[in-house]
């Protein structure tokens, strides 16, 4: 067990260790379906996040990496199609994520949410080019979002 973690209910550690599927979830979704190649490189990256994250964080992602692939499949599968209703419901588990954080350790909370962010971010460029950004630098809904 993560030390961070003793204080939390069971329910609580089990939604923590599922956010960056559901980060993940929510990241590759397009109107009806998940985005194929956000999801192939969310796997990637929860695997390579046990090697590169913050150090503190590094059992957190190992436990984390066991069941991801599983628990995306579960995810996708719960929340499939991804109308305005269940992305709804995938943002308000996210929120409760956030709450859970609030009772971690402020220093684990904020390495932790900083690292969430950076996944969250890395996921919904995963089709997203530098080039992209040279060429058509401004957000233009429909063109580069």
């Amino acid at each position: 067990m993560i030390p961070q973690f003793k204080k939390l209910t069971d329910q609580e550690q089990e939604l923590l260790y599922r956010a960056p599927v559901l980060i993940s979830v929510l990241a590759s979704c397009s109107e009806k379906e998940i985005n194929k190649a956000k999801k192939k490189d969310a796997i990637k990256l929860a695997h390579l996040k046990t090697f590169t994250a913050d150090p503190l964080l590094i059992p957190y992602y190992t436990e984390v990496e066991k069941n991801f692939g599983t628990q995306f499949e579960a995810a996708e599968k719960q929340y499939c199609p991804f109308d305005e209703n269940k992305r709804n419901e995938l943002s308000n588990e996210i929120e409760h994520v956030n709450q859970i954080i609030a009772k971690l350790d402020p220093f684990y909370g904020r390495v932790l949410s900083r690292s969430f962010k950076k996944y969250e971010n890395h996921v919904r460029r995963a089709n997203h080019s530098v080039f992209q950004d040279f060429i058509i630098p401004l957000q233009i809904p429909g063109l580069n979002d």
